[in-house]
């Protein structure tokens, strides 16, 4: 049984340009998102989201000091 769901333009075109292939259903999109989402574990979801709380609070660390403590110049 088929059914629609009402979404944002905006969503709508994130999603076309997710799509691998324009034959590409968004059904088969979605259920791919699914899939990802479920195959994360608990804490990586929770790693992702300390990450993200840190970028938004500013705590990232400088390209500069990251190519010297790797010794790498780039």
């Amino acid at each position: 049984m088929a059914t629609t769901i009402q979404i944002s333009k905006n969503l709508l075109e994130n999603l076309k340009t997710m799509k691998i292939n324009e034959k590409e259903s968004y059904e088969e999109l979605i259920w791919d998102l699914i899939e990802d989402r479920m195959e994360l574990s608990e804490q990586t979801k929770q790693n992702i989201a300390e990450s993200e709380k840190e970028i938004k609070e500013g705590k990232v660390h400088k390209w500069e000091d990251i190519k010297k403590d790797l010794k790498i110049n780039v």
